[in-house]
């Protein structure tokens, strides 16, 4: 086991030493000068070189990148264009907001899911099958951006229910779960979240359970006469390693946060910070964003592989 952990941990490294060269370079493929934002439209080509030299960016894209490496290393990010404030307080700020979504996210539709493609799997054809499977469909056909639209016409506008955008009355920037008056204005951003992993961890448990239920091993576990929880509790066990992988990628979207679904409910996370930098075109705050959030999906992906060999020790050996 810990060989195992050790050699994963070590393969997590080159994965994340080319992270940080495709966040940094990848910002360099939208058109436009970042400067240019802090200039009027009245400045000369010495104010635009004097400010780029100040920033750096007057050196090649090579030299940028390590120098950018060098102080992520020590957790350097930088300082933001627009704000004037540190990259990774700003980012770490918006990631704390974002798993407020990411976790009620998965305390909806985590359980659920998996109660559902259960279900499903050992009544394949039946009703409850065919329920599970229509869920599902919506949950990976709707758009999130769409679903946000209507819960918000529907509960915001049309029947004054919930609140329709921010974090908090009179635009607080923390959350306090134990207040109803907080905890209001996260409910229909949570529901829009996790429509999708709703619909995939679904369709996945019922269709590893269902292929579990079908080897031998279960048909002679029910010959021996096995009540219907112990053989539920072999084959989901038996499923398990599966259904975690998608677990484990769907939290790492979360995590990545939803540029379209925090925007539309003005929610201060990770989405809604890249979407202001793309649009101010702020190169340390993208860069940085993108860091911390693919490092994030690195670390998430390696925490599922140490859990998958945990529950099933066969792993270890592929």
């Amino acid at each position: 086991m810990w060989y195992y952990a050790a050699r994963r941990v070590l393969l997590a490294i080159p994965i994340a030493l080319g992270v940080t060269v495709i966040c940094f370079c990848l910002v360099y493929l939208a058109p436009g000068d970042p400067v240019q934002t802090l200039l009027p439209p009245d400045a000369t080509q010495a104010d635009v070189a004097y400010l780029k030299k100040v920033y750096g960016f007057d050196k090649p894209i090579p030299v940028q990148y390590a120098k950018w490496l060098g102080r992520a290393v020590t957790g350097d990010l930088g300082t933001s264009i627009q704000t004037n404030q540190p990259v990774l307080r700003e980012v770490l700020r918006a990631l704390s907001h974002t798993l407020v979504l990411s976790i009620g996210a998965v305390l909806v539709a985590y359980p659920l899911a998996l109660a559902l493609g259960t279900l499903a799997a050992f009544t394949i054809g039946r009703p409850p099958d065919r329920l599970a499977t229509a869920i599902s469909v919506f949950g990976v056909s709707i758009p999130n951006y769409w679903l946000g639209i209507v819960l918000i016409i529907v509960f915001a506008v049309k029947l004054g229910a919930l609140p329709v955008a921010g974090m908090g009355p009179n635009g607080s920037d923390s959350f306090d779960i134990t207040r109803w008056a907080q905890f209001r204005y996260v409910i229909l951003p949570v529901v829009t979240t996790a429509c999708v992993p709703l619909g995939i961890i679904m369709r996945t448990t019922r269709s590893a359970v269902a292929e579990v239920l079908s080897q031998e091993f279960i048909q002679t576990l029910r010959a021996k006469g096995l009540r219907r929880g112990a053989v539920l509790r072999h084959a989901v066990r038996n499923a398990l390693p599966q259904m975690l992988a998608v677990m484990g990628l769907q939290f790492g979207y979360l995590v990545g946060g939803s540029i379209l679904t925090e925007t539309i409910f003005t929610w201060p996370g990770t989405g809604l910070l890249l979407s202001k930098s793309i649009l101010t075109r702020d190169i340390p705050m993208l860069q940085g964003a993108m860091l911390v959030l693919a490092l994030c999906f690195v670390g998430i992906n390696l925490a599922v592989d140490l859990l998958q060999t945990a529950v099933d020790p066969r792993i270890k050996r592929a």
